[in-house]
């Protein structure tokens, strides 16, 4: 058994394995020939982070496939009334084929995961988005082929989707430039074991300069709505747009996680402009989570 926890979890082949057949997966549904693999597979979906793509995509993709999803929320299970994590893995993993959470500690999915009989999957947690990176790869290799040994701009909060850059240069070897104000760097310890293909950077320039993909995301982060005003002003030299994005390659890629706030970490047009792929990126969270799942319930 095994679980997607970070990028980590999967070797580079493995991870190509998914892609690939992420890929496969979208044609077969776009000529009406897919096959309903996970037929009679029940999917627990643990929501305590709100969400619109991560949820319609795991379930969407679940009832294509054949199977079925529960939803569930703190509201609607004992977690949300004091059964520790622990008890409740126990319970829920005897019932379902596979679990996603969406949540804010890494620790609690970590916990989970220590005490499920099914694969378990990240769906977001404050320290890492994975899903999303098997997205965004997926979604590069469609328009340009092979990532590898090319140049990847962050630009903005070191956070969740920024660490899972980190390791998605690890796993796809490609060197990452992070452009984001003092103090609001990324794991260190993560850095460190990255520092040969990771530099943190201050100018978002100096970042984008040539860069083959340029990502960005929200300033704040869900949970730190109270910070909003403050980050705004942290960062406003920060802002992804058009003349940001003509000083990195000619056929440079733009990429956002969504949801979007345009006017602020990306101007206004950038998002519908020819250098943005942010709606196939969107679109892909299906098809690469189909293609996920359907790898941890045949290993």
């Amino acid at each position: 058994m095994r679980h997607f926890l970070t990028l980590m979890d999967l070797s580079p082949a493995e991870l190509k394995s998914v892609i690939d057949r992420a890929i496969e997966m979208k044609a077969e549904r776009l000529a009406g020939t897919a096959r309903e693999s996970m037929k009679n597979k029940v999917l627990g979906m643990i929501f305590e982070k709100s969400s619109t793509r991560t949820r319609v995509s795991f379930e969407a993709g679940m009832a294509q496939l054949g199977g079925h999803a529960i939803f569930l929320s703190p509201n609607d299970t004992q977690l949300g009334r004091g059964e520790s994590v622990e008890d409740t893995a126990k319970v829920i993993s005897r019932m379902v084929d596979i679990v996603m959470i969406r949540t804010y500690s890494h620790q609690m999915l970590e916990a989970f995961a220590a005490n499920s009989r099914v694969p378990v999957i990240n769906a977001l947690t404050d320290d890492y988005h994975p899903c999303q990176l098997l997205s965004d790869m997926q979604t590069y290799h469609e328009h340009r082929g092979s990532i590898q040994g090319k140049t990847v701009a962050w630009v903005g909060d070191g956070n969740n989707m920024c660490q899972s850059f980190i390791n998605a240069a690890r796993q796809w070897d490609f060197e990452l430039k992070v452009a984001c104000p003092e103090g609001f760097e990324p794991n260190q310890a993560l850095l460190d074991e990255n520092s040969d293909r990771v530099a943190v950077v201050r100018s978002p320039k100096a970042a984008v300069a040539g860069a083959a993909l340029v990502v960005t995301d929200t300033w704040a982060s869900m949970g730190q709505d109270k910070e909003k005003q403050q980050r705004q002003r942290i960062f406003s030299g920060y802002q992804v747009n058009e003349e940001l994005m003509s000083l990195a390659a000619a056929d440079a890629l733009f990429m956002h996680c969504l949801p979007a706030y345009r006017g602020m970490e990306v101007s206004e047009t950038l998002l519908d402009g020819p250098s943005s792929v942010v709606w196939d990126e969107a679109e892909n969270r299906l098809h690469a989570q189909k293609a996920l799942m359907e790898f941890l319930l045949s290993v």
